[in-house]
């Protein structure tokens, strides 16, 4: 409510602002080295899928546009699922977009290690990585710790700083191919049904994180008319960014599938080397960008568990001083980076993958029940919503059926830490969940 301001949260974050933290959730590094993946799998139907995957999160994040409106509170999709589905489904859905939060941001901070290593050599060496993880994650602990204003102004910067050199890529690499500078390269033909769903999988991919940037709406200045305008505007922007980005790469490199850098290759090949050093320093600044955005939006799903009495109360602290869930932070910040010093990118990125698909076919799957339960209380009101609730529901369903079995196992083990979860606190006192 506007007056708790006093006593707890701070309702700072504005429209603009939380648009630029769904885009900063969703661009991370995944794009300067996705293009050369997708490439690999369908080759020059590549930009096809960019925009087929594009329209498949649409549908989801419509639905989600429709289920944010009508919460303040923070929590995202846990939020959304316990109050529609109870609170055992809410639990498991909160373990799930927890272990997706952590995972996804260590990962990426291993990448940004790797990126270090191409102007540093012995970046990748185990003490100069330890000292550059836990730079990095000092660094933006102590941001947000100190409150939730700065640590908006730092994620709204980063998100500019990191789209300049992809809109530069795309822009300028979109001008040397209609100046007629195009390559012949060397791809695979025509790729089965197998391929299309593994490329559209890894799109999806780069696409989700959204929901990330819906767990502080208790800090949003208005959210329930701000949430549909922020994922939507997100949406618009990746889209044709990341069309462009692909169209790009399939059309100007000899051999995208195998380039390891490939954004940085098209700008070596536009700009000089020059370019290519900008584009990498750019790869840096986005995974700050992104690490930034999740420092922001992460601990607030702790901090609603704990709220509605599904975790340990201590979770639900907020710093008598700077008004910042101060324990969620700092847990977020521990865990995330012990994962990233003790993780693989490659398992870490699984985790996150398998996960999410759960989550966004429950809150597709949360609209009717929204609609039953309350019918006139979303500020946004999809038209057609029912059939855009099955339509996102089936998408996740076709998409998971492209896991492997190493990301069943895991799903599996984090249900079951999520159903003990439960056990210990299913006696307890339960919050109220809904707006």
């Amino acid at each position: 409510m506007p007056g708790n301001e006093q006593y707890g949260l701070v309702r700072a974050i504005g429209r603009w602002s939380l648009a630029a933290l769904v885009v900063n959730s969703i661009i991370g590094s995944g794009i300067f080295g996705l293009p050369a993946d997708v490439a690999r799998l369908i080759g020059r139907a590549s930009p096809w899928a960019v925009l087929l995957a594009g329209a498949a999160v649409g549908v989801i994040m419509a639905c989600f546009a429709e289920v944010a409106s009508q919460f303040t509170q923070a929590g995202g999709p846990y939020l959304y699922a316990r109050a529609a589905f109870g609170r055992f489904v809410g639990i498991e859905m909160g373990w799930m977009l927890w272990l997706v939060r952590l995972a996804a941001p260590a990962a990426t901070s291993n990448l940004f290690v790797i990126y270090c290593g191409e102007f540093w050599p012995h970046a990748k060496e185990p003490l100069p990585r330890f000292l550059i993880l836990t730079f990095l994650y000092g660094v933006l602990t102590l941001i947000n710790y100190r409150g939730v204003r700065a640590s908006t102004q730092v994620s709204n910067v980063f998100t500019v700083a990191k789209l300049v050199p992809l809109f530069l890529v795309a822009i300028t690499g979109s001008f040397y191919l209609l100046a007629g500078h195009k390559a012949a390269p060397v791809l695979p033909g025509g790729a089965g049904v197998g391929a299309w769903l593994q490329a559209c999988l890894l799109l999806v991919f780069a696409y989700g994180g959204f929901e990330t940037a819906l767990t502080p709406l208790s800090e949003a200045k208005d959210p329930r008319r701000d949430a549909a305008f922020a994922l939507f505007t997100a949406l618009i922007t990746c889209t044709l960014l990341y069309s462009a980005i692909q169209w790009v790469v399939v059309g100007i490199l000899p051999d995208p599938a195998h380039s390891e850098r490939p954004l940085a290759d098209v700008a070596r090949l536009v700009f000089g080397n020059d370019g290519a050093a900008f584009v990498s320093v750019g790869a840096l600044v986005s995974v700050v960008g992104y690490l930034s955005a999740n420092m922001l939006g992460v601990p607030r799903i702790t901090f609603a568990l704990a709220e509605n009495g599904d975790f340990p109360s201590m979770f639900a602290a907020v710093h008598s001083r700077f008004r910042t869930p101060y324990v969620s932070i700092l847990a977020f910040a521990l865990l995330s980076w012990l994962l990233a010093l003790l993780g693989s990118f490659t398992w870490n990125a699984t985790l996150s993958a398998v996960a999410r698909l759960l989550y966004y076919g429950l809150v597709c799957a949360a609209l009717p029940v929204f609609r039953r339960k309350q019918p006139g209380a979303a500020m946004f009101r999809l038209p057609v919503g029912s059939l855009f609730a099955v339509l996102g529901a089936g998408i996740c369903a076709v998409l998971i059926t492209g896991v492997n079995l190493s990301g069943s196992l895991i799903l599996l083990a984090t249900a079951l830490v999520a159903m003990i979860n439960w056990l210990v606190v299913r006696k307890r006192p339960s919050g109220e969940a809904l707006s």
